[in-house]
């Protein structure tokens, strides 16, 4: 099994676009591996987590044709991790030649922007039913899409929304997709996940080498995950790990956070990164 990493940064971006910080001003005379795009990961080849505005950029960059992406997870209504007005082009008028229905799972406020953006009065003459169609999700959800086994695991996020990460199950391997959250799950999360052997393990890293007790994590607190999750029996020896979703904020340039990974036998992603599970 395989994911590709196609964008690894946080909101902004990074370099931010209105950013002067050092991290920022490095990243533009360095690029390569420092230049990041919004997160958004493609599993097995078929299976894409979040729509980011990157999301046309990730598919000129890596050579994707997205009309053979048959199921899309989003972990909640952020703009960089949902934006839903680009989906109209999945109509035939659009695009041509798409397999199927893209089946698209997410909270009532993802519902709720797809609404906001596509049931608008210019695209009326271009009805998506038949080519995208929505389904509402909850916390402790568990379904099958594409093959996959999915289950919706409450995330330590906004809690103006029901915002969730999501294990994902095929071929006998197993992956958590942990963006974006924080330490502090609910009992329920920690219940779901209770016992789940994990093949890979994608966690957030947005605050850098800083260390916050909600919202997202820094890599102090991706230490302290991975503990919880191997009392739990999810994260052993063979389990690949990897860190993701970085701000210029965490304040370490791409170097940095692989020479950290490297020590403790993490990988921290980068744009177009791929690792196999």
């Amino acid at each position: 099994m395989n994911i590709q990493y196609l964008g690894t940064a946080a909101a902004e971006g990074w370099p931010a676009p209105f950013c002067a910080c050092p991290v920022c001003s490095y990243a533009r005379a360095a690029r390569g591996r420092n230049l990041r795009t919004r997160t958004q990961a493609l599993i097995g080849g078929d299976l894409l987590i979040d729509f980011p505005p990157d999301t046309y950029c990730h598919a000129l960059l890596h050579g994707l044709n997205l009309a053979r992406v048959r199921t899309l997870l989003v972990t909640h209504s952020h703009m960089d991790h949902w934006f839903p007005a680009e989906l109209i082009h999945r109509h035939e008028h659009f695009g041509h030649g798409a397999e199927g229905t893209l089946e698209v799972y997410g909270n009532e406020a993802v519902k709720a922007a797809f609404d906001a953006n596509i049931l608008i009065d210019r695209f009326k003459r271009h009805p998506l039913d038949g080519a995208v169609r929505f389904h509402i999700i909850h916390g402790g959800d568990r379904f099958s899409a594409g093959g996959w086994d999915i289950t919706a695991i409450p995330a330590d996020h906004d809690p103006r929304e029901e915002c969730l990460i999501y294990l994902c199950r095929r071929d006998g391997k197993a992956l958590l997709y942990g963006h974006d959250t924080g330490l502090s799950l609910s009992q329920k999360a920690w219940d779901l996940l209770a016992g789940q052997r994990l093949d890979l393990v994608s966690l957030d890293a947005t605050l850098g080498r800083h260390s916050s007790p909600a919202y997202h994590m820094g890599l102090p607190d991706v230490e302290a995950m991975l503990e919880k999750l191997t009392a739990l029996g999810c994260v052993d020896g063979g389990t690949v790990k990897v860190v993701n979703h970085f701000s210029h904020n965490g304040g370490m340039s791409c170097e940095e956070l692989a020479a950290w990974g490297a020590e403790r036998g993490i990988l921290a992603s980068y744009d177009g990164m791929e690792a196999e599970f």
